[in-house]
């Protein structure tokens, strides 16, 4: 079942013209050829995909790729994301061995791994986001590992099965500003991710999240999500222009400038970010093995 959209989105997506900053010059070498072939092969799939990433060109390039588990359905209809949305009818054990596998066959000095969101599930896929990171941990063992997962409704115990598996990172998005979570993430709660972010911080590990901008939050706003994650100590932070991925989607209501976004990381890192990610470009896992912290 495909996610059903706003058609007067398409008008507003349809106005605004991309600057130059964010046209990408996309282009494949041998070393996309071989990561897509081995996606393919290991029946597999990646974010950089399913949400249409403008980044791919440059990632599977570099032989880097972010996986998606639990399937390609999801059972949220976030109005900024491309997912499918639906009954999802994966569940596949095996997943775990395949994913550390391409891994392993990547060499990877840094996995990223992030799921759909599975509100169908008891434990929300808690159990194969454990099983990924032990499974990797096995097969590619000088790997580090980053888990960018859902919000599990908020239960704790299913966010601590994925942390005693211990994952280097735990990344949770906010997404967006306190005002506009309900229209833009609908069944998604600005304070229960806080919530998440905070727990697994209190446990020890490193934590990161992401924004995206251009939705129509205010300056101020931003500053106040930026002291909100500092208050509970995040470390990472990636903030990135919304492209909307069809015209039926949230619609954008700006394009920020370069010089914007060094002004918010500049910001963001005068409030004890230890890294930030800002520009036009910037995703959840845009260059993330270069945020692994010491």
């Amino acid at each position: 079942m495909s996610k059903k959209q706003n058609p007067a989105n398409s008008a507003i997506n349809s106005r605004l013209r991309r600057p130059e900053w964010l046209k990408i010059k996309w282009g494949a070498n041998q070393n996309f050829s071989d990561v897509r072939a081995l996606i393919n092969r290991q029946k597999l799939h990646t974010v950089c995909e399913s949400a249409r990433c403008p980044n791919i060109g440059e990632c599977w390039s570099r032989r880097t790729a972010t996986f998606m588990i639990l399937g390609n359905i999801c059972t949220r209809s976030c109005k900024f994301c491309n997912i499918e949305v639906g009954k999802p009818t994966e569940y596949d054990l095996d997943e775990p061995r395949r994913v550390a596998e391409a891994v392993a066959e990547l060499n990877l000095r840094h996995a990223v791994i992030t799921s759909v969101t599975r509100d169908d599930l008891s434990d929300g896929g808690a159990f194969i986001f454990a099983e990924t990171i032990r499974l990797i941990r096995e097969l590619a063992p000088s790997c580090t590992v980053e888990v960018l997962i859902p919000d599990f409704k908020g239960d704790l115990n299913d966010l601590d099965t994925v942390l005693n598996a211990k994952p280097n990172i735990l990344n949770h998005n906010l997404e967006t500003v306190k005002r506009l979570q309900q229209p833009v993430r609908v069944q998604a709660q600005y304070d229960r991710s806080l919530s998440i972010l905070e727990h697994a911080k209190k446990r020890g590990f490193v934590t990161k999240s992401g924004i995206m901008v251009g939705l129509g939050e205010q300056w101020d706003e931003i500053i106040e999500l930026l002291h909100d994650l500092r208050a509970i100590e995040c470390d990472i932070l990636t903030i990135g222009q919304y492209l909307p991925p069809t015209k039926m989607h949230y619609p954008l209501d700006r394009f920020y400038t370069p010089e914007e976004f060094a002004e918010l990381k500049n910001i963001a890192l005068s409030l004890g970010f230890k890294h930030v990610e800002s520009g036009p470009l910037v995703r959840s896992s845009y260059h993330a093995d270069e945020q692994v912290m010491p």
